[in-house]
C-alpha cells in the first residue's frame, strides 16, 4: 500500500495537516542552532548514531535538523516517520530487518542501514501532526526504557515549542515594521497619559518630532477647549471604567504643533496586562479630506466605496455571526484569483475546503481578542501560485450594532521574506527580553560620549547561568533571562536604560548626579534582586551576578575605552568571587590589560608563524647516544624579549590559540626531524586542550603524511593533568595515536595528580621524572626514594624512565645508580636551535667518539 494512503482520509485531515505545516513557513529553511541542539541531544541521550527533527510534506520527509545523517530529505514513501505521523503515537522499531513493514525498505537494506528506530510525533497546539523527533541506529536494540521514552517525549515537546515560537517571533517583527511604515499615525500612552510611542506618520500629522513628543502628555494633540473633558474620560478609562473610546473608531478633532485643528479618526485599544505597565494605543487618521468631501458633496459613502474598491491592499468584510463575505475589493479579486460575485455570500469553508477551517479559526481569534489580530499564511490560488499574505483582522461596528463585521486587510508580503535579514538588522530591541539590543545600546552610549554627558555603566554577568541551561534546558534559561530583564528594568529612572548584549550579559546605564554612590547602591541592589529565586513554569532557578562598574569620563572617554574598562572591572569581580561589585581601578586592572595586550601580540605571532622551536637532546644510559630530542617552544617578543613558555602556552590555551599553535609547532618539529638520523625521535608536548575537540588524531596523521615523517619517529608527551579532565575520551585518543605507531610519554610524573590506575588503563612508552625530584635527589632521601620507586615501576611495566633537568655530575651518578634509562638536562646540552641539533646529531651518529660516556660517575665527551 502507498504510504500516503495510510494517513489520507476523506474528511481532509491530511490536507489540513499539510496546510498547517505550510503555514508555519519552516520547510526548506536554513539550519537553526536551537533545532540542531534538539537533534544532537536526542542522539546523545538515547545513545543513537542519528537523530532528526523530521517534517512530513506531501511527497517527502525533510529534516529541519539532523545529527549523523548525510542527506537532507527522503521520499515520503520510504520514511519510517510516516507511520508515526499516521498513528500520532510513539513508534519504536527494535529491528527493522525483521519487521514486515520495513524489511524491504531501501533505508534498511543499504549498507549501514537503519535497524533500530524510535520516533515521537510532533503535534501542534491546534492538533496537527507535523512530523516526528526520531532517533535511529544501524544496530538493533531491545526498545526504549521508560526513562529514555520520557526523554524523547520531552525533547519532542521542546521541538514543537521551538517551531511554534519561531512563527510567533517572525509575526511580531513584521508587525513592528508595518506600524512604523504605515501612513496612519500610531501612538501609545501609559496610564498617566504620557506618550511612550510616536511613529513617523505621527510626526508628519501633528508637526512634532518623535523626540519632542515622547514624554509629553497626550493633551498636546487635543485642542485646549476639549482638554477638561478629555481628562475626565481618560481618567475613567485608565481606572478600568466604561468608555466608548476603546474598541471603536471615533471622529474627533486633533491639534497640530502650530495650533491649527483638523478632523481625525481615532481607534483606541488597551495595551498591557494590568498594573503600572499598561496604557492605550491609538491609530489616528487625518480625515480632513474626507470631511471636505462630505461638506462639499455629501457623498462620503460613495467616496469610501471608491477608496475601498481601489485600495492597493486586499480588503474584505465578513459578517461576524455567519462568517459570510459581505464585501471584497478589487485587490482581493486579483490576489485570490476569483470574482467578487463568487465570494460574496459564501463562507471560507465553502470557498476553500483545504484552508477554510483555519481561516475561520483566525476570525474567531480576532473576535475573542477584541483588538486587531495579525496572522501570516500562504494562500495557493486556483492557478497554483502561492502568495504570502499578512492579514490584519479587526472588529468594526455596523448599522445593527457594535462589532457586527470582521474587517480584514491583507498585504502581499512575498517580497518581504527576501528582506527579513534587513528587518532583523534594523531591529532595535532584543527579541527575548524586550530590552535594548547591542546595536541600540552602542548608539545611545556613543551619543552620551559625543555630547560629554557623564554616566555610569554597570556591566552585569550572571553567575551559574550556564548551569541552569545545562540542568533545566534553554526553555527555562530563556524564561530566566526574561525575568532578569524585568527586574533590571524596574530599577531604572526615566533617563536610565538597560540593554542585553547577548547571552547572559546585561548593561545598565545611569545618568545624572552622584554617579559613583548611585552606581554602588544600584549594583548592590541588583545583586540582591538577582539572588532571589526565579520561578518558571518548569523549574525554580537560582542565580547570582557579578558587576563591573565604570564612571565616565573618569574611566574613559571613547567607546573602546569604556568597554575595555568595564570588561576589566567585571573580570576582576568574577575573579574575586560571586555576587561581587568592582569599580574600574587603573592600577589593579593593569595586569589584566597587560595580559590582554600580550594575548594580542601572541595572536599576531601565531598568525605569522613566529613561535620558534629549540631542541634538547635525551641520552640513552645504555649507549650514551642521543635517542631523541624534545621540541621546546620559544617566543622572543619584539619589545619584551624572551617570554616564558609557561606564560605564553597558558595564554594560548585561554585565548583559543592552542590548536593552531600546536599544529604549527608539530609541523615544524616533524619537518626538522625528517633530516635527523633515522634512529633519533622528536618529542612534542601536547596541551590538554588539544584533546578537547576530538580532531587531534586526524590532525597529527595529516601532518605526518604532509611532512613525510614516519609515525614511529614521533613521541608525544602528555602531563598527568590531561588525564583528570576526561579520562575515557583522553585514553581513547591516546590509543588511536599509539595505533598509528607513535610513542606516548607521561611528563612531569609525580607532581600533579599521580595515579597508578593510569598505568592499568594505558601502556606508556616512557615516564619522565619531574625536575623537582632531580634537583633534590642529592639532599633528600624522599626524592631519591620516589625516583627509585618510579624506576622500579617502569622496569616491571616495561617502560623507559627519563630523568629531566640533570645539571650536575652528582645528580647523574645518583640517577644512574637508581637505574634511570634516559637522561636530559643542561649537563649534556641546553635547548639549541634546529641547525645546531642537526649538526650535533650528525656528529653523534657518525662516530662513537662523539657519544657521552655514562658508564662512570664522571662525564667524558670524546672528540669534542
Amino acid at each position: 500500500m502507498d504510504e500516503r494512503t495510510i494517513i489520507s482520509s476523506p474528511d481532509g485531515v491530511e490536507q489540513a495537516r499539510l496546510a498547517a505545516l505550510a503555514g508555519l513557513g519552516i520547510l526548506d529553511t536554513p539550519a537553526e542552532r536551537e533545532f540542531d541542539d534538539v537533534a544532537r541531544l536526542a542522539a546523545a541521550a538515547l545513545g543513537a548514531a542519528s537523530a532528526a527533527v523530521s517534517l512530513i510534506d506531501a511527497d517527502r520527509q525533510w529534516f529541519k535538523s539532523r545529527h549523523g545523517i548525510p542527506f537532507a530529505e527522503t521520499p515520503r514513501d520510504v520514511a519510517f516517520c510516516t507511520h508515526a505521523v499516521a498513528s500520532q503515537a510513539l513508534l519504536v522499531v527494535p529491528d527493522a530487518a525483521v519487521d514486515g513493514r520495513f524489511a524491504a525498505n531501501p533505508l534498511v537494506t543499504q549498507a549501514g542501514g537503519i535497524r533500530f528506530y524510535a520516533g515521537v510525533p510532533l503535534i501542534t497546539r491546534s492538533g496537527h501532526c507535523l512530523g516526528t523527533l526520531c532517533v535511529f541506529d544501524p544496530t538493533p536494540r531491545a526498545g526504549l526504557s521508560p526513562a529514555q521514552e520520557t526523554v524523547l517525549r520531552d525533547l519532542a515537546r521542546l521541538a514543537i515549542d521551538l517551531i511554534e515560537s519561531r512563527r510567533l517571533r517572525r509575526m511580531g517583527e513584521i508587525a513592528a515594521k508595518v506600524v512604523e511604515a504605515t501612513s496612519d499615525a500610531v501612538l501609545a500612552v501609559d496610564r498617566a497619559g504620557t506618550i511612550v510611542y510616536w511613529n513617523a506618520a505621527a510626526e508628519g500629522m501633528f508637526g512634532r518630532s518623535r523626540d519632542e513628543a515622547l514624554g509629553c502628555d497626550v493633551e498636546i494633540i487635543i485642542p485646549a477647549r476639549h482638554a477638561t473633558g478629555h481628562r475626565e474620560r481618560f481618567a475613567r478609562a485608565a481606572a478600568g471604567g466604561a468608555t466608548r473610546l476603546v474598541g471603536t473608531s471615533l471622529e474627533l478633532v486633533g491639534a497640530r504643533a502650530d495650533g491649527t485643528e483638523f478632523p481625525i479618526e481615532l481607534s483606541l485599544a488597551r495595551w498591557g496586562e494590568g498594573g503600572p505597565d499598561q496604557g492605550f494605543a491609538a491609530i489616528v487618521r487625518d480625515i480632513s479630506g474626507r470631511k471636505a468631501l462630505e461638506e462639499e458633496r455629501s457623498r462620503s459613502q460613495a467616496f469610501l466605496d471608491t477608496v475601498v474598491t481601489n485600495l492597493p491592499a486586499m480588503l474584505f468584510v465578513k459578517d461576524c455571526r455567519t462568517r459570510r463575505y459581505v464585501m471584497v475589493n478589487r485587490a482581493a479579486e486579483a490576489v485570490l484569483g476569483r470574482a467578487a460575485s463568487s465570494l460574496v455570500g459564501a463562507t471560507d469553508r465553502e470557498l476553500f475546503p483545504l484552508y477554510g477551517e483555519a481561516y475561520e479559526q483566525r476570525d474567531s481569534e480576532a473576535v475573542a481578542a477584541r483588538r486587531p489580530h495579525v496572522f501570516e499564511s500562504v494562500f495557493v490560488r486556483d492557478d497554483g501560485e502561492a502568495v504570502h499574505l499578512r492579514t490584519t483582522r479587526s472588529l468594526i461596528d455596523g448599522p445593527d450594532g457594535p462589532s457586527q463585521y470582521i474587517l480584514g486587510i491583507a498585504e502581499n508580503v512575498t517580497a518581504t521574506r527576501r528582506a527579513e535579514a534587513e528587518v532583523l538588522r534594523l531591529a532595535h530591541y532584543d527579541p527575548l527580553t524586550g530590552l535594548l539590543n547591542r546595536a541600540s545600546h552602542g548608539e545611545r552610549m556613543e551619543r552620551l560620549l559625543r555630547e560629554s554627558v557623564p554616566f555610569a555603566m554597570l556591566s552585569i554577568d550572571l553567575d551559574r547561568f550556564k548551569a541552569i541551561n545545562d540542568q533545566f534546558g534553554h526553555l527555562v534559561g530563556d524564561a530566566v533571562l526574561r525575568q532578569v530583564g524585568e527586574r533590571l528594568r524596574r530599577r531604572l529612572g526615566a533617563a536610565d536604560w538597560v540593554a542585553r548584549l547577548g547571552g547572559d550579559e546585561f548593561i545598565v546605564i545611569l545618568t545624572g548626579g552622584s554617579l559613583r554612590d548611585r552606581a554602588r547602591a544600584e549594583s548592590e541592589a541588583i545583586i540582591g534582586e538577582l539572588a532571589e529565586p526565579f520561578v518558571t513554569d518548569h523549574a525554580v532557578a537560582h542565580l547570582g551576578a557579578s558587576v563591573g562598574v565604570v564612571v565616565v569620563p573618569d574611566d574613559g572617554t571613547t567607546t573602546e575605552q569604556v568597554r575595555e574598562s568595564a570588561d576589566l572591572a567585571l573580570h576582576r569581580a568574577k575573579r574575586q568571587g560571586k555576587n561581587t561589585v568592582c569599580f574600574f581601578n587603573a592600577g589593579m586592572d593593569r595586569a589584566v590589560r597587560d595580559r590582554r595586550t600580550l594575548e594580542n601580540d601572541l595572536r599576531r605571532a601565531v598568525e605569522s608563524d613566529g613561535i620558534a622551536l629549540a631542541y634538547q637532546p635525551v641520552l640513552s644510559v645504555e649507549t650514551g647516544q642521543i635517542t631523541s630530542a624534545e621540541a621546546l617552544a620559544r617566543w622572543t617578543h619584539p619589545s619584551r624579549g624572551a617570554i616564558s613558555p609557561e606564560t605564553f602556552i597558558s595564554l594560548a590555551e585561554e585565548s583559543g590559540l592552542i590548536d593552531r599553535l600546536g599544529d604549527q609547532l608539530l609541523r615544524r618539529a616533524c619537518t626538522d626531524a625528517r633530516d635527523w638520523p633515522s634512529h633519533v625521535r622528536v618529542a612534542v608536548n601536547l596541551s590538554p586542550l588539544q584533546f578537547v575537540s576530538g580532531g587531534l588524531v586526524g590532525r597529527i596523521r595529516s601532518v605526518l603524511e604532509e611532512v613525510g615523517l614516519e609515525a614511529d619517529r614521533l613521541q608525544l608527551e602528555v602531563t598527568e593533568g590531561l588525564m583528570i579532565r576526561d579520562v575515557e575520551r583522553t585514553f581513547g585518543q591516546l590509543e588511536q595515536l599509539r595505533g598509528l605507531g607513535m610513542q606516548v610519554l607521561i611528563d612531569d610524573f609525580g607532581v600533579g595528580y599521580s595515579s597508578l590506575s593510569y598505568f592499568q588503563r594505558f601502556s606508556f612508552d616512557k615516564v619522565k621524572i619531574d625536575k623537582s625530584f632531580v634537583d633534590t635527589i642529592a639532599t633528600s632521601h624522599t626524592s631519591r626514594a620516589i625516583v627509585q620507586s618510579v624506576v622500579e615501576l617502569g622496569r616491571k611495566l616495561g617502560m623507559g624512565v627519563v630523568a629531566e633537568g640533570v645539571e650536575t655530575e652528582e645528580q647523574m651518578r645518583l640517577l644512574l645508580e637508581c637505574g634511570c634509562t634516559h637522561l636530559q638536562g643542561y649537563l649534556f646540552s641546553r635547548p639549541i636551535a634546529a641547525d645546531a641539533i642537526r649538526h650535533l646529531l650528525a656528529r653523534d651518529s657518525g662516530s662513537a667518539d662523539h657519544t657521552v660516556d655514562l658508564a662512570t660517575t664522571g662525564v667524558r665527551r670524546r672528540g669534542s
